[in-house]
């Protein structure tokens, strides 16, 4: 029987919830749900005996988060976005004292294999330079970070692959963008859980991939997914997509 593990969740938002009725409806054990400093001091001890955390918390306080993980040796999930700014010195403090840690713009197959298709096309569209690209990003009103860090990691992967575009710039509908620039348009509607579209447009048509979240469910287990490989790779710090296949299998 595989053994039974410690869970502990940071972030009480919609996501945070998600992650918790998941794992309550698969009879798992949740030792932690912090959302705030109060409640960081009431349940450090609790904290400090889960196997594995997951974080969707706000990009404000993701890295004292992740640095209170570290501190506790706790591997750690983090879902949350708008934070990367400071992604080198948290890989540098977790790699210093040997910490656990799985990150990601997005832990959703769906997108994982959206991302896949949006750097396939980008390859393609080298050999037809009538074609510009624009990203459109929709999520809900609640979301603090503009664009989403999957709309970034779309542009990201877009850069990789088409070298006449050198940067990414979020851009307001209709507004004009240096060369060499891809446009990413954010939209706060409502209670989207997420819909992002990239666009290839000429004069004569517009080739378009989308992906549209129907719920929150899909990050979530996702997010679960890397917990439990995490928790069987310790001292392991890396993105979300580099291990992708072993996550969807574990």
């Amino acid at each position: 029987m595989e053994e039974k593990i410690k869970f502990a969740i940071i972030g009480y938002g919609k996501m945070g919830k998600m992650v918790e009725s998941l794992l309550r409806a698969a009879g798992e054990e949740v030792v932690a749900v912090i959302d705030d400093d109060v409640q960081w001091a009431q349940q450090w001890n609790s904290f400090c005996t889960a196997d594995v955390a997951i974080d969707f918390s706000m990009p404000a306080v993701a890295v004292d988060n992740i640095l209170r993980a570290f501190e506790a040796q706790v591997p750690i999930v983090v879902g949350t976005t708008g934070w990367y700014d400071r992604l080198d010195e948290v890989l540098d403090k977790g790699r210093a004292c040997g910490a656990s840690m799985v990150y990601g713009t997005n832990f959703s197959i769906g997108v994982h294999i959206f991302n896949r298709m949006n750097e396939w096309l980008a390859a393609e569209m080298r050999q037809y330079a009538q074609y510009i690209v624009a990203i459109d990003e929709t999520h809900h009103t609640a979301k603090k970070d503009a664009p989403s860090g999957t709309a970034i990691t779309l542009a990201e992967g877009i850069l990789r692959q088409y070298p006449a575009y050198t940067r990414w710039q979020l851009t307001a509908e209709g507004e004009d963008v240096p060369p060499q620039t891809i446009p990413v348009h954010a939209h706060r509607l409502g209670d989207v859980s997420g819909i992002h579209t990239v666009s290839w447009t000429s004069s004569e048509d517009t080739i378009t991939i989308t992906h549209n979240a129907h719920g929150r469910q899909g990050f979530a287990a996702g997010a679960i997914r890397a917990a439990r490989w995490l928790v069987n790779h310790p001292h392991t710090i890396c993105p979300f997509t580099e291990t992708f296949q072993e996550f969807i299998h574990h």
